[in-house]
Formats: structure tokens, C-alpha cells, sequence
């Protein structure tokens, strides 16, 4: 497995959440790094992103002020902190990697390496 997303789980609105997403050094180092999230019958969404040194990050509209992402570049290691959580925040989410100098966006298709989803359940 090269990329692995966790952390997710059932949680009331208005409650947290931290995601985390393991992975592999050779898609990790240099690579930017994204979320995603999955409902079904709709698109795949960005979430978040972040480049490979954490110095940028980028949000989707829904995420900005109550997400966070970040980067333990020496733990191979991407983070999403996300509060105040609301129903239509329930998905699967994703993690995904661009590959080795890979540039931070928002298109998935940009993101080359997609690991297993994480459940996040938010009720009402």
C-alpha cells in the first residue's frame, strides 16, 4: 500500500475530525500532496492540497476556515484537521499524490497516486 487515509468516523455537527494519510517516501518526498472526497452519485471533489515543502496550501470554498491541512515531510506523513463539521461534510475522503515535483491543484488529474478511502460520517 502506498498511500493509506485514516481517521475517519462517525461525529456530531459541529465536532472534529483529524485525518491522516500514510505514505510511501517515493510519493511523498517532493510530491504535492491533495484531498478528495467522494459522495456517491456525484464527482470526486478537491478538498485540500498542500506542496511538497507545506509552504502552500490551497482550499476548496466549502473548507476554507474550518479545514486545515498539513505535512510531516519526515513521517511521509499528510494531515487534515477538520472542525466544525457538517452533514454535507459526510464522504469518502482521499488522499492523493501528485508524484515527485508534482504542483499543487485542484484537478485530480493532477494527482497520480490515490490511496484507500476513510469514511467520515457526520450527524445531524
Amino acid at each position: 500500500v502506498q498511500l493509506q487515509a485514516s481517521g475517519g468516523g462517525l461525529v456530531q455537527a459541529g465536532g472534529s475530525l483529524r485525518l491522516s494519510c500514510a505514505a510511501s517516501k517515493p510519493i511523498f518526498s517532493s510530491a504535492a500532496m491533495g484531498w478528495f472526497r467522494h459522495v456517491p452519485g456525484k464527482e470526486r471533489e478537491f478538498v485540500a492540497g498542500i506542496s511538497w515543502s507545506g509552504g502552500s496550501t490551497y482550499y476548496a470554498d466549502f473548507a476554507k476556515g474550518r479545514f486545515t491541512t498539513s505535512r510531516d515531510n519526515a513521517k511521509n506523513t499528510m494531515y487534515l484537521q477538520m472542525n466544525s463539521l457538517k452533514p454535507e461534510d459526510t464522504a469518502v475522503y482521499y488522499c492523493a499524490s501528485t508524484g515527485a515535483y508534482g504542483r499543487v491543484g485542484a484537478n485530480l488529474q493532477g494527482y497520480h497516486y490515490w490511496g484507500q478511502g476513510t469514511q467520515v460520517t457526520v450527524s445531524s
